[in-house]
């Protein structure tokens, strides 16, 4: 039996991220798990909220224990994040190393005026499995993003 892989999307919001986790999902029969469908689903669109964040750290802590268990008894997870601190990304892969599962990373990059067009758009266009986000946090999120290392990719 082959181990299990524990995906990890990387990328800044409308890099495209949960559109091609989906299809990744499908084509490899991996449980998917977006953390933002669950907050909007729970708490709806709170951005802004002086919870949100934490909800937001409650939701992925919970998200990897369903992560773990599905890796442990054999299963794919895609962990839908966007990880955008290096420190992040090495606690993910040093927990698959812990549970003896491959780890592949996907970073999704996008040059920052399109992802500024892909936001105007899903703002315009808003659904139920997306936050409304103001240029100003988009550009805030630019500025914290670590893009992954050379060695993060391979």
């Amino acid at each position: 039996m082959k181990p299990s892989t524990l995906h990890l999307m990387v990328g800044l919001p409308c890099s495209g991220k949960t559109t091609y986790a989906r299809q990744l999902a499908q084509e490899t029969n991996a449980l998917l798990l977006t953390r933002d469908t669950w907050h909007l689903k729970l708490f709806g669109d709170d951005v802004g909220d002086e919870q949100h964040h934490e909800r937001h750290n409650l939701l992925e802590a919970l998200l990897w224990d369903i992560a773990e268990h599905v890796l442990k008894i054999g299963g794919d997870v895609i962990l839908d994040f966007g990880c955008w601190k290096r420190a992040e990304r090495d606690a993910y892969k040093a927990r698959a190393n812990e549970l003896g599962v491959n780890f592949k990373l996907h970073y999704m990059d996008v040059p920052v005026a399109e992802l500024h067009r892909r936001l105007e758009l899903r703002n315009r266009n808003p659904d139920n499995d997306t936050f409304f986000i103001p240029t100003t946090e988009l550009d805030k999120v630019i500025a914290k993003f670590q893009p992954p290392a050379e060695d993060e990719l391979n």
